[in-house]
């Protein structure tokens, strides 16, 4: 697949052209960015691993019937996607209260919700992304009813299936915002899911002990961003592969020798 020009940048990655009018290539850049853009920071090896760990989350909802724009991976830093449309909503799922919801709402930080919120976004950094309703959504034409009803419902199996596979290695899914687009490809016209579902966009604590495995590490000044996002690869059991996807201070395996009988 041959490597066009780039078609867009934005704060975590980078989108080129290829030979194929349907398909781009995703590019994860190191930038570490936080409250609309104010905080910027270049993390070494953060993208490697939003990339790997972004590549198997999507290939295990697409594994469940989730349509996604993941082809397949390309190497340590890209992936080969199908070009979408993105639609200018930020789709976001609470499980647990924190974040600007506590703030805005004066609820305490870590009030368990008796059943998942869903929120609403406008992609708009001028305006600091706000939160939009169902019916800002319908009346000015974003979406319409049945793309809405469509994407809601598949937010929610999106919770259902990564609370579960989150809650394997220990780790609660606290909240997460995902991206959709809409693909048009020999007439027929889909919605899928799109961008990525990493560390960057999902608020993951360790069942124990709370301690913070995403962004916000980034975010509130607790530093070792690059080493949280190892140990959520690491349980998903991604680090075992080829060296060449080992990130930042992850140690080699030491040498075993084997004693001859």
């Amino acid at each position: 697949m041959k490597k066009g020009k780039k078609l867009y940048e934005g704060k975590a990655k980078i989108i080129y052209a290829t030979n194929d009018k349907n398909l781009v290539i995703q590019h994860f850049k190191d930038d570490a960015t936080a409250f609309n853009n104010q905080k910027k920071d270049v993390i070494e090896g953060k993208g490697i691993l939003n990339n790997r760990i972004s590549e198997h989350i999507l290939t295990q909802l697409s594994n469940v019937g989730i349509k996604n724009h993941l082809v397949k991976r390309l190497n340590m830093r890209e992936q080969l996607v199908k070009l979408v449309e993105i639609i200018p909503i930020e789709f976001i799922v609470r499980n647990i209260a924190t974040g600007s919801l506590t703030k805005r709402l004066g609820i305490e930080d870590g009030t368990v919700l008796d059943y998942p919120l869903v929120e609403y976004c406008l992609k708009k950094d001028e305006l600091g992304d706000p939160l939009v309703s169902r019916e800002h959504i319908l009346a000015f034409k974003w979406m319409d009813v049945f793309e809405l009803d469509f994407i809601y419902e598949e937010v929610r199996r999106i919770n259902d299936f990564l609370q579960g596979m989150f809650r394997g290695v220990g780790i609660k899914l606290v909240d997460f915002k995902v991206e959709f687009g809409r693909s048009e490809i020999d007439g027929k016209r889909e919605v899928m899911l799109a961008d990525e579902i990493s560390p960057d966009t999902c608020r993951l604590w360790d069942m124990r002990t709370d301690k913070k495995l995403d962004k916000d590490r980034f975010r509130n000044d607790l530093g070792n961003l690059v080493e949280a996002y190892q140990e959520v690869a690491i349980r998903l059991n991604l680090l075992h592969e080829q060296s060449n996807i080992r990130p930042l201070n992850y140690p080699k395996p030491k040498a075993v020798k084997i004693k001859k009988k």
